[in-house]
């Protein structure tokens, strides 16, 4: 009703309908009510065959809108649609459709509402909120958004009377309700499906009760239910209310079979024809076909798992926990798990000077373990009861896998629709969510690519493997920015994983061994790249990194920023689709903030400077606080120095490759940075002002669809360069590691380019001949830099005119016609041939008559005489 009461202010002419009936409080509130925009006509008192527009709030199934189905499959209707609702095989298809995912679809139609700048009065703001909080429980139901919250805020800004709401929402039960609830408590009984608790209560009435849905939510509430199916045979219906807390069980799905629908987490259905106990059969049976499997300690477990043998010394130890930022090692004797050693145990003993003895020593032996299959739920309990915070996962007697309590209690989080734990060494971090993005993966990447995916996730689980797609892929899904540079990461053994796809694929494989990686490459020339999920470690600041098989959460906690730490899974039993976010990548994309996951990541790594600042720059980003102190500590203290030439290169060279590089270029000058590629190179306002003429001409240049390839960096690049000598181009070159004969061939083009633009300053009157002898030597990159540089109007006409004229021009004659013509082969040849091309470009001659004229009257006579002469000889 109250989505009604926007949709009406949004089309004034249109009427209100309501499909079915009300509820008792419902119907009371339209009595009692005084606004004139709540004068409901019912559908008998419609002419069917007027309407022409059919606009429909809160639901898009054409089996909820009654005898308006008929006029929405009628040619010529147009229908109009704002829902919240999950998609449904039912649904309408609307011309206008504003759909989303909030808890209400008032919270949709207030923000339709701002937006055509429609105001409301108190009383109209009242009764969207009213209808806000009745859909999110008092905005206290998993399915609320921040968007319901910001609805409401408005809603409050505008008048909305809280009093009223609380009337309206607070209800007493009438003496049926308590006897129709007495009867769901008796009757409620826990059933277990697949692992999952479910509680299902029955009751009947010989007449109708409201508010069904209300006693349903009280019983919950009671009982402290997370799922929990309500059945009531009221006259000659039963109605079906169900709500759920858990992953596991989604209502919305069930209360569909039954001709209803919902959410995931709360859905009703009206059921006709069939009896109480033929609707419980067919309620379990569904249960049984849809319910997942309740998760276990696989689903959760970490592996491979980092160990260590009981031989080894405790200072090993403790290098292997800071290594990887681990708190408990498993010891083993060979294959054997025979104790566990954590890090407050090997510090103790490093400071009683013990560091040196065996790890054997100070294990603790006694200790709990799961297996693979393992609930979730008794994992936890082993945990808490144990007080053991890491419980190893053994398949027999061998060790797959870990759970800690931080996995435990991530897993209760989003059960909860709460949380994830904080992520290490974070800037003020705040809390974020696990995420289902099915929906936003359907929406977003191609058919083909979605198939793909659920593909890989099929193989995977066939492996007994868990695979991710992970970094920028996600990252930009989440952005809804287009990127089909597919990036996966599996737990196990990535290259096997590659192989076994590949074969069912008919594609071809492309393998690194050392470092566990794969390229499987289709048909279509499409590539995704596959990867072990490992870990690594840098010995020493800027040094390459050392590679270890790790979890995803290893995996991802060694990469640069947290928006790029990110993965989806893609196995179809462990939630094809759920984003995960161990370091708060999504509040970090929401925020539209840079951040490092630790505080050694640019010592061991100071590249990640630059791509920072070409992060920040490409998505309009800010480098958060703490990582920008961390960015100038690492400038300070030099550690760019280090890094190797082409690993610089390699993430410069990404940055002059983005549409606008000056925006990086400036920010790395404001950071110090380019003094590491050069201790001369500066960003002046002159080279500012070049860089911006830059990006006018490469987009000139593309607009002119010319076939010949041209490399947007290398103008960039010499851009960037401009005013350094020869010398000092070549040792920048040298410095960024290029090969000496790619070095060569830019330094000569930059300084053949910057010696030539002078001439053609100085030149006066200069024809289309002489511009192309000037220029001809000159490849396409070195000349649009000299278009940017070029202050000259008739110098720039010149070198425009070369590009798309001059170097296009050929003579129609070749060396065969010359020959026909009677000449002698040799290097009167190239000379004719470059005769009769600036004789064209100078407008002399226009055909192939005129050049064949041109060359008997000057080669072809001359050829002659000089023949004749010498055979005459002295």
């Amino acid at each position: 009703m109250a989505s009604m009461l926007a949709a009406k202010k949004i089309y004034p002419e249109a009427r209100i309908v309501f499909p079915g009936s009300q509820e008792r409080t419902l119907r009371e509130f339209l009595v009692q009510s005084t606004f004139y925009i709540f004068e409901v006509d019912r559908v008998r008192d419609v002419d069917l065959e007027e309407v022409d527009t059919l606009i429909l709030v809160d639901t898009r199934q054409k089996g909820r809108i009654g005898p308006f189905a008929e006029v929405a499959e009628r040619p010529g209707v147009r229908i109009h649609i704002y829902d919240h609702h999950p998609p449904s095989e039912d649904d309408l298809k609307g011309e206008v459709e504003v759909v989303r995912e909030v808890g209400a679809t008032s919270t949709i139609m207030v923000d339709e509402l701002r937006r055509k700048g429609i105001r409301l009065s108190p009383d109209e703001a009242t009764v969207l909120a009213t209808g806000i909080y009745e859909d999110t429980g008092s905005l206290t139901f998993s399915s609320t958004t921040e968007e319901d919250f910001m609805a409401m805020a408005y809603l409050r800004s505008v008048g909305a009377k809280l009093s009223v709401i609380s009337d309206l929402i607070t209800r007493e039960l009438t003496a049926e309700q308590v006897f129709l609830l007495n009867d769901l408590i008796r009757s409620a009984r826990k059933i277990r499906v697949k692992g999952v608790e479910i509680v299902l209560a029955k009751a009947s009435s010989d007449r109708y009760v409201g508010d069904f849905a209300v006693l349903v939510h009280k019983l919950r509430d009671m009982e402290n239910i997370d799922v929990l199916f309500a059945l009531a045979r009221m006259e000659d219906r039963v109605y079906l209310v169900a709500r759920s807390r858990i992953e596991a069980v989604n209502v919305g799905q069930i209360a569909l079979a039954f001709g209803g629908g919902g959410h995931a987490t709360a859905a009703s259905a009206t059921i006709r024809d069939l009896t109480l106990i033929q609707v419980e059969e067919r309620l379990l049976k569904l249960l049984e076909e849809t319910v997942r499997p309740s998760k276990t300690a696989s689903d959760i477990m970490s592996f491979p798992v980092k160990t260590i043998q009981a031989h080894q010394a405790l200072r090993e130890a403790g290098a292997i926990l800071s290594r990887h930022n681990i708190n408990v090692l498993p010891v083993m004797e060979g294959e054997r798990l025979v104790g566990l050693i954590s890090r407050v145990i090997v510090q103790r003993a490093a400071y009683h000077g013990l560091e040196d003895l065996p790890v054997r020593e100070y294990m603790t032996t006694e200790f709990v373990t799961a297996e693979p299959e393992t609930p979730v739920e008794e994992v936890r309990r082993l945990i808490v009861e144990n007080a053991q915070r890491f419980l190893p996962v053994m398949e027999g007697e061998r060790l797959v896998g870990a759970v800690t309590r931080t996995d435990i209690l991530r897993e209760m989080e989003a059960q909860l629709g709460g949380a994830i734990l904080r992520g290490p060494d974070r800037e003020g971090e705040g809390f974020v969510r696990k995420k289902d993005i099915r929906r936003l993966m359907e929406e977003r990447l191609p058919e083909p690519i979605l198939e793909m995916l659920r593909e890989i996730g099929r193989v995977a689980e066939e492996m007994r493997y868990h695979a991710y797609v992970v970094g920028g892929f996600v990252r930009d899904l989440l952005l809804r920015v287009d990127n089909l540079d597919v990036d996966v990461v599996v737990e196990g053994d990535g290259i096997r994983f590659a192989q076994r796809f590949a074969e069912s694929r008919g594609c071809r494989l492309r393998s690194h061994q050392k470092f566990g990686t794969a390229v499987i490459i289709f048909p279509d020339g499409f590539k995704v790249d596959v990867a072990t999920a490992r870990t690594e470690y840098y010995e020493r600041p800027a040094a390459l990194p050392t590679v270890e098989m790790g979890s995803i959460k290893l995996d991802l906690y060694r990469r640069d920023f947290t928006i790029n730490a990110l993965a989806v899974r893609l196995n179809p039993v462990s939630a094809f689709g759920q984003l995960l976010d161990f370091f708060g990548g999504q509040r970090d994309l929401k925020d539209r903030t840079l951040r490092v996951l630790h505080n050694l990541s640019l010592v061991e790594d100071p590249t990640r400077v630059l791509r920072a600042v070409r992060f920040e720059q490409r998505f309009g980003f800010r480098i958060g606080k703490h990582t920008l102190n961390l960015i100038q500590n690492a400038v300070r203290m030099n550690f760019l120095e280090r890094v190797e030439g082409h690993r610089l290169w390699h993430e410069l060279r990404m940055l002059l490759e983005e549409r606008s590089p000056i925006l990086g270029l400036r920010r790395l000058a404001e950071l110090d940075v380019l003094r590491f590629i050069h201790p001369r190179l500066k960003l002046s306002k002159e080279k500012e002002r070049l860089l911006q003429e830059v990006e006018g001409v490469l987009s000139w240049y593309g607009l002119l669809y010319l076939d010949e390839e041209m490399e947007p960096w290398r103008v960039h690049l010499m851009a960037l360069l401009d005013r350094l000598n020869d010398r000092q181009v070549r040792e920048t070159l040298q410095r960024l590691g290029f090969h000496r004969r790619e070095l060569g061939r830019i330094a000569s083009q930059k300084l053949l380019a910057d010696r030539t633009l002078p001439l053609l300053s100085r030149e006066k009157g200069l024809v289309p001949s002489q511009v192309f002898r000037l220029l001809r030597d000159l490849e396409i990159e070195p000349l649009l830099y000299m278009v940017a540089k070029a202050e000259d109007q008739r110098v720039k006409r010149h070198l425009t005119q070369h590009i798309t004229h001059y170097r296009q021009v050929r003579p129609e004659l070749n060396g065969e016609d010359l020959k026909s013509l009677g000449m002698k082969p040799g290097p009167i040849f190239r000379e004719t041939l470059d005769a009769l091309r600036d004789a064209r470009l100078d407008g002399w001659i226009r055909s192939r008559e005129d050049e064949i004229a041109f060359v008997k009257a000057r080669f072809l006579s001359r050829q002659r005489s000089e023949t004749d002469a010498e055979a005459s000889g002295p």
